[in-house]
């Protein structure tokens, strides 16, 4: 009865034809970039979704990560998707098509420079060329909005809208001075470059009140370790992520989407870390999203 369920949105339109194969139900995964935490976490649910739920055919979108994955879900251009709160409009009536599946963890957002350069603070950024993130990113929700709330907007900063990789590039290229990227720890694009490149992780720990003052509540202070990048420890700003769902979606394939997102955290963590610190407690916060009732109906029946 469940894989009925499942198969009745692609049965749509082709009743009548009993003699034509069934059409696979299509979950298309809005990520970000191949070298971000999104990225690897889609692709992970994709091959479980199509391993494990017959008659279903996931497969991962690459793009700017969180605001084109809202836009994208939003418009039925993808089935489910992954963002930062901060993205979200306040009240979640302005996005109906948008549901949600699960908080999944933090993104911690990264100011990265050379170890050897002036930048040591977020004020040294002034005047200096900065990656704010790629056009329609979290990454530049955040990093707009921590520039305006130190004083740095308006010009001062000489803004590039670069993704992680062209980010990276650059530095290394030494065509920026800095750049910000938003991703749960580690970003394997992050690494690639400490791994290779003296770099320095920039201290934001003092902004998290100022951005939750001007923006809302959903910014944390999160520390990065040592022992994730070997470059000094220092504290930033964070938001929680979620899973998103076109609102559409039936609810008994929303049900089973969560269920495996829940029972299979080990095999998402070996894909990326951030994945590993999921709990069905922690998952059902996703302010200012309603759960879809699909996933809301997994969690209250999973309750022991």
């Amino acid at each position: 009865m469940a894989l009925l369920l499942l198969l009745l949105p692609a049965l749509a339109g082709v009743a009548g034809c009993r003699d034509e194969p069934r059409e696979p139900v299509r979950i298309r995964i809005a990520t970000g970039s191949p070298t971000a935490v999104y990225h690897a976490f889609g692709q992970s649910l994709a091959a479980i979704l199509n391993r494990e739920l017959p008659g279903v055919r996931a497969s991962v979108v690459v793009t700017a990560a969180s605001a084109q994955n809202v836009r994208l879900v939003g418009a039925g251009q993808a089935e489910l998707g992954f963002t930062q709160a901060d993205v979200l409009p306040p009240r979640s009536s302005e996005h109906p098509a948008v549901l949600a599946v699960a908080r999944v963890y933090d993104d911690l957002l990264h100011l990265v420079t050379t170890a050897g350069g002036p930048v040591r603070t977020l004020a040294d950024l002034r005047g200096r060329r900065v990656s704010v993130g790629a056009d329609g990113s979290g990454t530049e929700v955040t990093a707009m909005r921590l520039l305006q709330v130190a004083h740095l907007d308006g010009g001062q900063v000489r803004q590039e809208h670069l993704g992680l990789d062209d980010s990276v590039a650059a530095l290394r290229a030494g065509r920026i001075d800095a750049f910000f990227f938003s991703g749960g720890l580690p970003v394997r694009g992050v690494a690639e470059l400490a791994g290779s490149t003296a770099v320095r992780m920039v201290d934001l720990g003092e902004w998290t009140e100022p951005l939750r003052r001007g923006y809302g509540q959903v910014y944390v202070t999160r520390d990065i370790p040592r022992s994730v990048y070997g470059t000094d420890p220092v504290s930033t700003v964070a938001n929680p992520n979620y899973l998103i769902v076109r609102a559409d979606l039936p609810e008994a394939l929303v049900r089973e989407v969560t269920r495996l997102l829940m029972e299979r955290r080990a095999e998402l963590a070996a894909a990326h870390p951030a994945a590993g610190r999921m709990s069905p407690r922690s998952a059902i916060v996703t302010t200012p999203l309603p759960l879809h009732p699909g996933a809301a109906d997994w969690y209250v029946s999973s309750k022991p």
